[in-house]
């Protein structure tokens, strides 16, 4: 009975996703908590049975060129798009105030060549630029469950993003297919239109990838961050290079003027993603999922074509985001053990994705790698 009443009171106390834990009646505080509190936020929703999300506009598609046994207007008409080769897809356009509170995506084909997009308010250059594999921490193109508070991947390959979006003049969400070939993808965008409190900032993700580290290079996971937010996710994709464990890399966190040194500094790869010595249970590598950290994804040699391992980790800081003032950087080595030599450094391929919310306007991204860069074979 007490580890029954336990449990109900982590899962009521548990740090939300929302920003708006003061939010009055505007409806986007989202804690299990205060499901029980009426608001005036309005429930819309996105989908290709609904592109707009108007209310009262769901299911309204008339098949062309109907078959004798087409059930009809509101019978699953239109569940999905095609987006054809080298064409981007506006997936959701929302007007207005809001936050977007879930993602639903099933895309076929290339998941590293499908980039995600997203825009907030008035801004012409996106706040969210990243494969929509890696995005769903799926970096490989490969299923795998996860199931976390933040991210849930769940066979096939339904990919679920839990991550609060505020926006307070617009939203749009775009889908770039760079492959040679025609893609579908079944989504659902829902959204609650409602009033932004002022203290919310903006959602922000970006990725970065190095084929191959090189000796004594340090991986750069995101830097160039200007203004005032928290940082709240971490996802890799590592293929190893070499034999030997690849996980001594210290994660490092330079804020607000930090140069040489970091305010925060993490002891090892596998560390910074809650888990300990090499992830090594009886003598092999052990996946898991959890609300906050996984080691979600271990790809193995099987001899023939996969001659290399791979991995997929995520490290969401919800329950302790790294708040920062005016700027960021965050780092990782290229670090590894191998006796008996002791710490060496390595040439791995990783690829990241760093999750973070901030005030606007932010800094120039990156440019995106291109396709070859993308590719993970």
């Amino acid at each position: 009975m007490k580890a029954l009443i336990y449990s109900a009171a982590v899962l009521f106390a548990m740090p939300t996703l929302g920003l708006a834990q003061e939010a009055g009646n505007s409806g986007l505080d989202n804690r299990l908590g205060n499901l029980y509190r009426l608001s005036d936020a309005k429930s819309l929703s996105i989908s290709p049975e609904n592109p707009t999300g108007e209310k009262g506009k769901g299911g309204m598609a008339i098949r062309e060129n109907a078959s004798p046994g087409d059930l009809g207007q509101g019978w699953k008409v239109r569940p999905s798009v095609a987006i054809a080769a080298g064409a981007t897809f506006t997936v959701a356009e929302i007007n207005g105030s809001g936050e977007i509170q879930h993602i639903w995506m099933t895309p076929t084909g290339n998941w590293r060549f499908s980039i995600l997009r997203m825009y907030w308010d008035d801004e012409t250059e996106p706040s969210v630029e990243t494969p929509v594999g890696d995005f769903f921490a799926m970096g490989w193109g490969k299923f795998a469950p996860i199931s976390s508070l933040a991210v849930c991947v769940n066979p096939g390959s339904g990919f679920n993003s839990y991550w609060p979006m505020p926006f307070r003049k617009k939203a749009r969400i775009t889908l770039e297919n760079l492959d040679s070939k025609s893609m579908t993808v079944y989504y659902q965008v829902d959204y609650a239109q409602a009033s932004v409190p002022k203290d919310a900032a903006y959602f922000h993700a970006q990725f970065r990838r190095v084929k191959q580290v090189q000796d004594k290079q340090v991986y750069t996971i995101v830097d160039g961050i200007q203004g005032k937010g928290q940082y709240v996710g971490t996802y890799m994709a590592i293929a190893v290079h070499s034999n030997g464990w690849w996980g001594e890399g210290e994660i490092k966190f330079y804020m607000d003027g930090d140069r040489d040194f970091p305010t925060i500094n993490g002891t090892g790869t596998e560390d910074y993603f809650n888990g300990a010595y090499n992830f090594d249970v009886n003598g092999k590598y052990e996946e898991f999922t959890g609300p906050y950290s996984g080691l979600a994804q271990v790809i193995r040699p099987d001899a023939l074509y996969q001659s290399q391992e791979r991995f997929g980790l995520y490290r969401w800081h919800i329950a302790d985001p790294i708040r920062f003032d005016h700027d960021l950087r965050v780092t990782i080595h290229d670090l590894g053990w191998q006796p008996p030599s002791g710490l060496v450094t390595r040439n791995d391929d990783i690829a990241t994705v760093a999750f973070w919310y901030q005030t606007e306007p932010h800094a120039p991204f990156p440019k995106l790698p291109g396709r070859d860069e993308l590719a993970t074979f």
